[in-house]
């Protein structure tokens, strides 16, 4: 009797550890399922976040766009990290920190003054006068036009013209940017992707008081227009290619030069 019952717990005892070899086992399968589902998701996040700022990349937005751009998973996240390292080819701020540069960004539709701001957006300004002096924008277009009712801007310097920018020059974090997302008219600033390090060799010029949203972190104002805002004005009143309120301009504007002093 005594033998039997021995040999009862003996098996009862082995069939509990088979039961816990069996629930650790049914575990860690399910584990490894979550964690394969949870790795294509956070791909699938991140093939769209740089999808998008591929799309958005060095350009500025509309506010309906905007609106989409908010909602689009993994770019918010995206928007929150710490700017990344600029690039060895980036300038540095303190080649325009606490100065001031006044010139003329000539263009086939007319001369325009521009004055750029070193004391409030070092870095965008040490870019652009980089940029400036070695002749980048010589033959550049302005390749975009937007006549909303609450954003009117004229977008250039896009490397080849085609909206797209350099993924090899780009660089942040933005400066000087207005609280209240209000660009007043003549406001020169810095059009970007979509995360704040992702400033490039574009801008644009606010040739009428404009609202833009601020909820991605904003735009680097770093100038504004001392002259020639009429040269803007009427590229504006000459409207958008095709009609519509976003697109390449329907008079076509060239850069001859920018330099700066």
């Amino acid at each position: 009797m005594a033998v039997d019952r021995r040999g009862r717990e003996m098996r009862r005892h082995i069939s509990q550890i088979e039961a816990r070899r069996e629930l650790k086992r049914a575990q860690e399968k399910r584990r490894r399922k979550d964690s394969a589902v949870a790795g294509i998701a956070a791909l699938v996040v991140l093939a769209l976040a740089v999808a998008l700022q591929v799309f958005w990349f060095s350009s500025n937005p509309t506010a309906a766009q905007m609106d989409v751009l908010e909602e689009a998973p993994g770019v918010a996240e995206s928007l929150k990290a710490d700017p990344t390292e600029n690039s060895s080819n980036i300038p540095d701020p303190s080649i325009a920190a606490w100065k001031v540069f006044a010139g003329t960004l000539a263009t086939s539709a007319g001369n325009i003054g521009v004055q750029l701001n070193g004391e409030v957006a070092p870095q965008a300004v040490a870019v652009f006068t980089s940029l400036a002096e070695e002749g980048f924008f010589d033959g550049k277009t302005c390749h975009r036009l937007t006549t909303a009712e609450t954003m009117g801007v004229l977008q250039c310097g896009s490397l080849n013209g085609d909206g797209a920018g350099d993924p090899g020059y780009q660089w942040g974090p933005v400066e000087n940017t207005p609280e209240d997302g209000v660009y007043p008219a003549g406001a020169i600033a810095v059009a970007r992707g979509a995360t704040t390090d992702s400033n490039g060799t574009q801008f644009f010029i606010v040739y009428k008081d404009s609202q833009i949203p601020q909820n991605t972190g904003g735009y680097t104002i770093m100038g504004s227009v001392t002259s020639g805002l009429d040269v803007v004005q009427e590229i504006a009143d000459a409207g958008v290619e095709g009609g519509g309120e976003d697109g390449a301009p329907a008079t076509p504007v060239t850069i001859d030069s920018l330099t700066l002093q």
